[in-house]
């Protein structure tokens, strides 16, 4: 069942700050649309971001969700100026350690109050201009959430090989529309955000989280620029974490693999057994040292293999229980405009 929203807002900007939204299952919220920020070694863009945020023109009001991810940087001074100064609705939420980008979008969503969430880098590589087009084509049609996708993508090539190959895994263990391009510039609506925050598992992975709850999915085509300064976040460790928690956290298919390779090699070893009979009925039987170690070393590989997939799962089980927190707030700081409806 979806919750189709509608904004009972008038388009003047000038009654923005007067008005609630109301959706049609009769929730009411502060804002039209929130925007959600992840920072991290982001204070040399933040600022520059915020401010084109901040132009935005939207019916209903817009605010500002900063997470501060732990950045090592001065990305929480700047952050917190910018709470001061800026002229739009901002909130900061600081996170007592680097809890890593999907865990800091979780809180995010946690904060945000708007009809309609959107959550973006800070990197500057998506247009906020687009985020009217992206905050529009959600609500306009009703969707749950909206991915956008590059016509051409400037990241790095190594970064964008493994993004098409996390994306091709993804079509086969995760239950989402087939060439979907899960990206992290996406709006989603205030039910399917708080479907998500229900989650409290310590390894969170957003885009496995939607799929669970909804399939009224849309796309959009969006700007991509080249990074306007700095190096990208992610590396390689961090990557195949986020690839690990798509893998394991949403699906069993690495089990089913092991599963169908034991069964593979064991038909192998039902034909083998057959072939060393019929040798050793019709022929002198050779001494075969190369081929048996060959089976042993291939054996003992899957197996090794296989028992580091079991007991990865079973770290994260063991993490879940003993509740590993999915991220910790040390403080929440809101300006004047933030604060409506408290």
């Amino acid at each position: 069942m979806f919750a189709f929203w509608r904004f009972s807002v008038d388009t003047r900007e000038k009654a923005v700050s007067k008005t609630t939204i109301t959706s049609s299952v009769g929730a009411t919220f502060d804002f039209a649309l929130s925007i959600v920020v992840p920072v991290y070694n982001g204070a040399s863009s933040i600022g520059l971001l915020v401010d084109a945020l901040a132009k935005l023109e939207v019916a209903g009001g817009i605010e500002i969700v900063l997470v501060n991810d732990g950045s090592p940087d001065n990305s929480l001074a700047v952050c917190r100026e910018l709470c001061q100064k800026s002229a739009v609705a901002l909130t900061v939420v600081n996170l007592a350690r680097n809890f890593g980008e999907h865990n800091a979008v979780m809180a995010g969503y946690a904060h945000a109050r708007g009809a309609y969430i959107i959550n973006m880098d800070d990197d500057l590589q998506n247009p906020p201009e687009e985020v009217l087009n992206l905050w529009q084509h959600t609500r306009d049609n009703h969707y749950d959430v909206v991915y956008t996708f590059y016509k051409e993508k400037q990241h790095d090539g190594w970064r964008n090989w493994g993004s098409r190959f996390t994306n091709w895994c993804a079509d086969k263990v995760i239950d989402k529309p087939k060439g979907l391009y899960l990206s992290s510039f996406r709006c989603v609506s205030a039910f399917l955000a708080k479907q998500i925050v229900e989650h409290h598992g310590p390894f969170p992975y957003i885009d496995g989280l939607i799929f669970q709850i909804t399939q009224n999915v849309g796309t959009l085509a969006v700007q991509h620029l080249p990074r306007a300064s700095g190096e990208s976040n992610y590396t390689i460790r961090r990557l195949v974490r986020l690839f690990l928690s798509m893998l394991l956290n949403f699906s069993v298919v690495p089990l089913r693999i092991g599963t169908l390779t034991g069964a593979l090699l064991s038909g192998v070893g039902l034909v083998g057994i057959f072939a060393i009979l019929v040798e050793a009925l019709f022929s002198d039987t050779p001494r075969g040292w190369a081929s048996m170690m060959a089976g042993v070393l291939t054996l003992t590989g899957v197996q090794l293999m296989m028992l580091g997939v079991i007991g990865e799962y079973l770290g994260r089980m063991f993490l879940t229980i003993n509740k590993k927190p999915q991220f910790v707030v040390r403080d929440v700081e809101r300006n004047s405009k933030a604060q409506r409806g408290e």
